[in-house]
């Protein structure tokens, strides 16, 4: 299924994959206001769907945003609550990119109305289909495993110092998802060669944190992976295919491993 908004794809598993940032529409209604440094798309989360190109083959749903982060944040609170208190974070609608570049013409900044009806036009309909897809997961086969799917330059002093792990897991403190599933994503990344880590500057963001409720069934996870481990962390931001296929392997094996715990728990019920 396709949409202005998100490209859905129905799959066989309890999975469902997420990939909230791999958007890069700028809608015409909004394009005028938009500075030409916004225009770069610098945030986004370069060639997911690539990178994870296999998931349809293994059975997970799969969800993709269409529409640029730079439009409305789909990873963050409705009410723009911050995830990191404390931290120099990102806004709902942002108005800087991740090097405090502006986004916007010189009074062009999103109203609040304006901000309410972006929610309503793109952040609903995403996490309408979420919730409804995590739903009808848990009523099939007991259990629901999300997976929320990020990439992001290596190194961001805005957000972060030096240089970001190469593969950060996050279940907000171990409160999105059972341990057991955790130790799983943790176990197979960490048999490959890349730094690992788990619930430290990247815990979740807001899907995770939202839709995440182990006790209910429905166990949710972000991983977040340096750019430089398959693409050019600078414009125009090209595919390093002989870098990607390195990773692939491994990210194939964790959503193998995530399904087949998933299936272990459905046989549990």
């Amino acid at each position: 299924m396709n949409s202005d908004i998100y490209t859905f794809q129905s799959g066989n598993t309890p999975l469902l994959l997420s990939m909230p940032h791999s958007g890069t529409a700028l809608p015409e209604q909004h394009a005028e206001g938009f500075s030409d440094t916004a225009f770069e798309l610098a945030d986004t989360d370069w060639h997911i769907p690539r990178l994870y190109d296999f998931a349809g083959e293994l059975g997970a749903n799969i969800i993709a945003a269409n529409i640029s982060r730079y439009v409305v944040d789909l990873n963050r609170p409705p009410d723009n609550a911050e995830l990191y208190p404390g931290a120099n974070g990102t806004q709902l609608c942002p108005t800087t990119n991740f090097a405090e570049e502006d986004l916007y013409r010189p009074g062009m900044v999103p109203t609040t109305a304006e901000v309410d009806r972006r929610v309503s036009q793109y952040w609903q309909p995403y996490h309408d289909r979420i919730s409804t897809e995590l739903m009808r997961l848990r009523a099939q086969f007991g259990v629901a495993v999300l997976f929320d799917a990020h990439s992001i330059r290596s190194q961001v002093p805005r957000l972060f110092e030096g240089k970001l792990p190469d593969l950060n897991l996050g279940t907000a403190g171990g409160e999105t998802a059972a341990a057991s599933l955790l130790d799983t994503a943790k176990a197979v990344l960490q048999g490959g060669t890349f730094y690992v880590v788990a619930n430290q500057r990247f815990k979740g963001g807001y899907i995770t944190r939202c839709y995440g409720r182990p006790e209910a069934g429905i166990h949710a996870l972000q991983l977040e992976l340096c750019q430089d481990l398959y693409m050019e962390e600078k414009a125009p931001f090209g595919y390093l295919e002989q870098r990607a296929v390195k990773l692939q392997p491994l990210l194939r094996d964790l959503l193998s491993a995530l399904i087949e715990w998933a299936n272990r728990e459905t046989t549990r019920r």
